[in-house]
């Protein structure tokens, strides 16, 4: 099968596409013919040498596709369903394992690059709303709003009656579409405000951004992170405001909350059937051309999902 690894840190220059065995599903995993293969910003990160991955590199993340092969101990699942989920290493590949209790049955009908787009970027946005709890009568401000979290958080914070919902994003030409989703406000990273205090704040960028996330909560606000790309916040902010922040992994997520994660994926198939919920896919790209949509990401010029296809 074909592959994507990278032997040294850098740009999206030091991908390589190589040959290699098939991987075997373990103990409570699936081995999946990919069909999509989602591209984020923790990825691009990880080939730039953030978080220390090993070298060489092989990238994790969100894939659909077929199932081909069943590891020991799983069940609930036949070798010929269409699933979507987390492959945790190796994803950018023809065939990925995928632990059974993050794959999700792919509806009739429902394209490969759409699930990709829809299921955990969905369930990211859907966990920090349930942990951050906006009210009808407040305000939320989204970073990253464009990316393949952001946009979905934006309608889904709408769709759950949120009164103010504020997209910030790194240009101003993402704007429209932003907007077209629900935003009733769209600011950029280097405006010199972000308007009116929220009272919410999801946060998936990290690095400088945080604390101006921090900085743009009202009195008593509260920030989720889920962003990989670390801060600092000075711990004086958080006690003149009275203001929290709440940690959020999927991997926590997903085994502490596993009702409501295995709720949220039902509303999220539900909301995209019925039109509600869009979403997007920016490019679909060729396995063989991953640098192109890691250049793509880096840029940061895409309104949605960047999938690669096998």
């Amino acid at each position: 099968m074909r592959r994507v690894r990278f032997y040294e840190y850098g740009g999206p220059e030091v991908l390589r596409v190589e040959e290699a065995e098939a991987p075997e599903p373990g103990p409570g995993e699936l081995l999946v013919r990919t069909e999509a293969i989602g591209v984020s910003l923790p990825s691009v990160r990880k080939v730039r040498g953030e978080g220390g991955m090993a070298l060489p590199g092989l990238l994790g993340g969100d894939v659909a596709g077929e199932v081909v092969a069943l590891g020991p101990e799983v069940t609930g699942f036949e070798v010929g369903d269409r699933v979507t989920g987390l492959s945790f290493t190796g994803s950018y590949a023809e065939l990925a394992t995928v632990p059974a209790f993050l794959a999700d049955r792919v509806p009739a009908g429902v394209g490969a690059a759409q699930a990709v787009a829809l299921v955990r970027g969905g369930q990211v946005a859907l966990a920090a709303l349930a942990t951050a709890r906006p009210g009808p009568d407040e305000s939320v401000l989204i970073t990253g709003a464009a990316s393949g979290v952001g946009h979905l958080a934006v309608q889904l914070a709408k769709l759950q009656g949120v009164g103010r919902v504020v997209a910030a994003v790194g240009s101003p030409e993402k704007a429209d579409f932003l907007r077209a989703l629900g935003a009733d406000e769209v600011v950029t990273y280097d405006s010199e405000s972000w308007g009116e205090p929220v009272d919410v704040v999801l946060e998936g960028v990290g690095g400088e951004l945080l604390p101006r996330a921090v900085a743009a909560l009202a009195p008593g606000g509260r920030l989720v992170f889920f962003g990989s790309g670390g801060g600092t916040v000075p711990a004086f902010d958080l006690l003149a405001g009275a203001k929290t922040i709440t940690g959020l992994t999927m991997a926590r997520y997903s085994t502490t909350q596993r009702e409501l994660y295995d709720r949220h994926g039902e509303q999220l198939w539900e909301l995209a059937a019925s039109g509600r919920l869009r979403p997007a896919v920016h490019a679909e790209i060729p396995l063989a051309e991953a640098a192109r949509a890691h250049a793509i990401i880096e840029a940061r010029t895409n309104l949605g999902k960047v999938v690669l296809r096998p």
